[in-house]
């Protein structure tokens, strides 16, 4: 949103896990401030109210932002909290499906966040189908090493370009998001407790831990 936002790009945000104030906290954490892209109006920020909500009209409020507002950034967090705001729905994914070809139409960009169920381990699930809904699928997976509880970022589908295969560490902090180096000396850190595949990794596999 922030490089969006810098490139003179209209965003539009609409909140459904959490307040504008909470967001807004969080992002000065990052070092990422969008005070004054709220004052100008080139973004919206929207908390969106579950109670007063229709798919319907989730839709067409995001076709009049991008239709009078000429927005070309819009961001759903998250695809939980829609589903969630509107659970006997049957046509769900159908209505954001729909809304997603709209907007790729219209050469505007979608991102949507969207939680797995679990922390760690193999037995995490996705609630949704991404590959139907989604031209690019960024998997962020948290996962134990040396001590440590640390989180990966992969590409998993890259639909209209070359695809980034590599599984990389990724650190959040006051400086923004850092991307590491492959983890090359890893196997298994999609499952969340890898084995360590390096000059030392003799040692580690000793069930005596000596």
């Amino acid at each position: 949103m922030i490089a969006a936002l810098g490139r003179g790009e209209a965003v539009g945000c609409f909140l459904f896990e959490e307040s504008r104030a909470t967001f807004l906290t969080r992002a000065a954490g990052f070092g990422m401030h969008f005070e004054e892209h709220l004052a100008s109006g080139m973004l919206q920020l929207v908390q969106v109210d579950p109670a007063e909500l229709a798919p319907g009209e989730f839709a067409h409020r995001i076709r009049r932002m991008v239709e009078r507002g000429h927005t070309r950034f819009i961001v759903i967090d998250s695809l939980n909290g829609y589903m969630n705001a509107m659970p006997n729905e049957r046509f769900l994914l159908i209505h954001m499906h729909e809304l997603l070809a709209y907007l790729g139409r219209h050469g505007v960009v979608t991102l949507l966040a969207m939680a797995q169920h679990g922390m760690l381990g193999a037995a995490m699930q996705t609630p949704v189908d991404v590959s139907f809904l989604s031209d690019t699928v960024v998997l962020l997976r948290f996962f134990e090493a040396m001590g440590e509880v640390r989180q990966a970022i992969s590409v998993v589908k890259k639909r209209r370009s070359g695809h980034e295969r590599t599984i990389r560490e990724m650190q959040l902090g006051p400086g923004g998001v850092r991307i590491g180096v492959a983890l090359r000396e890893f196997e298994g850190v999609l499952t969340g407790v890898p084995r360590y595949r390096g000059q030392d990794s003799r040692l580690l596999d000793r069930k005596d831990g000596r």
